[in-house]
């Protein structure tokens, strides 16, 4: 009976990091999406384990060791450290943090290397064959790049002979295949899943665990001339952290793990390598493996040969732990390649952090600080036809938002889940506008005050609830003003709307979100002078040639051929983020993507659509239109509109994925 009611667990894990000498914005985004995860499950009151660590053993770690004048160990603690800094910067929880320099950890490798070679699946050969020093993988001659370069990092590949420990992954392969067609879902996303099964179709090659070149690894327990390779130590730590040899009762509890959350280039280590090491211990297969996309920088991979590394360090100075979260949890589709830009960001906090979470706190609380002196209070008089109307829509979206939300976390699509809580709260802000309060106070229906005031801050509380995970201390900092106690003990089930204690005085005090201006110069150095028309030109862009909400006229246009069509670049995008252009009330803001880049577009469709309606659609953009700049605001496309009877209509394409071609 005690077993039925046991609280639900999750553990998840991150990969250990190797400690590179230079940390860059890509360590944050796993670890960071870790932590939402971890949150997120914690605030359905789970009982939650999330680890991750450092992989500080290894050729390369010897020689850059060697390089730098030090000891290996002295090398990886002063790396480590930094990690370890970054994390605590950027709010993470994790339970543990596994070194695999850690006696603890040492212990747990030697007893499964040797349960594995007392069952015969580890026996001694030599190995001559090719190697990747930066990735610590042996590679077979029909796997190479061209010109014998690693298939991964695409760098040398050096030819190395050595006697060395093999484990038998080839005896495997077929359980392994059977496993994941009666476990589909096992590795995500799905494009993922059929590389590793056309890997392990190609043909599944024993594979080196030990070295005796170098000594810079945990001794093999039989053979001290060997040394563990980095995989067979590495992949292990996800059993050190919950208790594995000393701990028993906390492995049994925990494992297996709920979720190995890991960069797409290390899928095949987590996915084959990891699953059949547990096959050949007897133990439990995870049940996912999600290999996500990488961090780009403007387009580009990071690179020190580029310089675009990104160091999260001064970010997170400049713009606190939440907003950079909030950018890499909700800007990128998980699984996706993600495009990182300074202007993206910046966009991104002042559009939806300070504008339209931040003012909406901030207005809210100041009319109720105003019209009832921060007293809020619930109502159950009969309450006019426009606030009933507008209270029933607010709560009907609320209760849709707290099922959504909940049912993209648990199917890992963050991107979704906060988007639509992003959509509750710019209702909550057209809310205001629909009911407008400062009018109301002046009336003579208190009741229909009192009701709208009520129904902002409990809005507001079912927001602070959601966005708990993603962005903590602006959440806290919400409960705070909103009057509310014990914030560590909201749980995800108290997110239903009406529930806010009637009679609770709120505490307004400084906006959650500073903006921050855009250096557009820097932005626009991009752009070379051919390709920036002057204002005069760009005034005679279709989008912005209207006059009194009207379309101007167009002269008879001449016939064209097929090739001149074929001109056009038209494609789907989805509009990210969108907001009015300051001062110009015929234009609108899109931020968009095409799939594989985002664009900034200024169109002239503002008295036609509210920013709002606009996001989350897919649209028809002109793409390869000459980027012009519209009221200093950079446009890189044109969105499709048809007019009739003086109104514009944009066409919306909801069945096809960003980045379609439209022919």
């Amino acid at each position: 009976m005690e077993q039925a009611h046991k609280k639900p667990t999750f553990y998840i894990t991150t990969p250990i990091y190797y400690p590179s000498a230079q940390l860059h914005i890509g360590h944050t985004y796993c670890t960071t999406l870790a932590d939402v995860l971890a949150r997120y499950h914690r605030l359905k009151g789970e009982d939650v384990f999330f680890l991750t660590g450092s992989d500080e053993h290894g050729q390369k770690i010897q020689r850059k060791a060697e390089e730098a004048g030090v000891t290996p160990q002295a090398y990886v603690d002063h790396i480590v450290a930094g990690f370890q800094k970054l994390w605590k910067k950027l709010n993470i929880t994790n339970d543990d943090f596994v070194r695999t320099t850690e006696k603890r950890h040492a212990e747990v490798v030697q007893a499964l290397f040797q349960k594995a070679y007392d069952k015969g699946d580890i026996y001694k050969s030599q190995y001559e064959g090719w190697y990747c020093t930066p990735d610590e993988t042996f590679w077979p001659e029909n796997k190479l790049g061209p010109d014998h370069t690693c298939p991964d990092c695409g760098r040398p590949v050096e030819l190395v002979k050595e006697e060395s420990y093999f484990f038998r992954m080839s005896n495997y392969a077929d359980r392994w295949l059977q496993f994941i067609e009666e476990n589909p879902d096992f590795i995500q996303p799905a494009s993922r899943r059929n590389e590793m099964i056309e890997f392990v179709k190609s043909g599944l090659e024993d594979l080196s665990v030990s070295r005796s070149s170098f000594d810079w690894g945990i001794p093999v327990p039989f053979d001290d001339k060997h040394v563990v390779y980095v995989w067979f130590d590495a992949l292990v730590n996800y059993l050190t952290g919950i208790g594995y040899l000393d701990a028993p009762e906390k492995f049994e509890h925990y494992w297996p793990a709920d979720l190995h959350l890991v960069g797409k280039e290390i899928v095949r280590f987590h996915a084959i390598i990891w699953p059949i090491m547990l096959m050949s211990l007897g133990l439990p297969l995870p049940k996912k493996v999600y290999g996500h996309g990488w961090l780009i920088v403007d387009g580009v991979k990071m690179s020190k040969s580029i310089g675009n590394v990104v160091d999260p360090m001064p970010l997170l100075d400049e713009f606190g732990a939440d907003a950079i979260r909030y950018f890499l949890a909700t800007d990128i589709s998980l699984g996706q390649d993600g495009n990182f830009s300074r202007g993206r960001l910046i966009k991104k906090t002042n559009s939806d952090l300070a504008n339209d979470l931040g003012n909406l706190l901030h207005r809210t609380l100041t009319m109720v600080e105003k019209y009832r002196d921060g007293v809020v209070t619930a109502t159950d008089a009969p309450l006019g036809a426009v606030v009933a109307d507008a209270n029933a829509a607010l709560t009907k979206l609320a209760q849709e938002t707290v099922a959504s939300y909940t049912r993209d976390m648990d199917k890992l699509a963050m991107n979704d889940a906060f988007k639509a809580v992003w959509v509750y709260v710019r209702a909550l802000n057209k809310y205001i506008d629909t009911t407008e309060p400062w009018k109301l106070s002046k009336g003579t229906a208190p009741a229909d005050l009192d009701s709208v005031l009520y129904h902002l801050v409990d809005g507001l509380r079912t927001v602070a609830i959601l966005v708990a995970p993603l962005i903590p201390q602006a959440a806290e900092n919400m409960w705070a003003q909103l009057g509310l106690a014990d914030f560590a003990a909201a749980r995800l089930d108290g997110a239903a709307p009406e529930t806010y204690p009637s009679g609770t005085t709120v505490h307004k005090t400084q906006p959650l979100f500073p903006r921050h201006e855009l250096d557009t110069v820097t932005e626009e150095k991009k752009l070379t002078e051919e390709t920036k028309p002057t204002e005069a030109a760009a005034k005679t862009q279709p989008e912005t040639a209207a006059k009194d909400g009207k379309q101007e006229a167009a002269d008879e246009k001449p016939q064209i051929t097929i090739d001149d069509f074929a001109k056009l670049d038209l494609r789907v995008a989805e509009v990210l983020a969108c907001e009015k252009v300051e001062k110009a009330d015929k234009l609108l803001h899109l931020t968009v993507t095409l799939g594989d880049e985002e664009r900034s577009i200024v169109s002239g469709i503002a008295q036609h659509y509210q920013p709002e309606e606009l996001v989350g659609k897919h649209v028809i953009v002109v793409t390869n239109l000459k980027p012009v700049k519209l009221r200093g605001v950079l446009s890189q496309g044109m969105i499709l509109a048809g007019s009739k009877d003086g109104a514009l209509h944009v066409p919306f394409l909801p069945d096809l994925p960003a980045g379609s071609r439209v022919k």
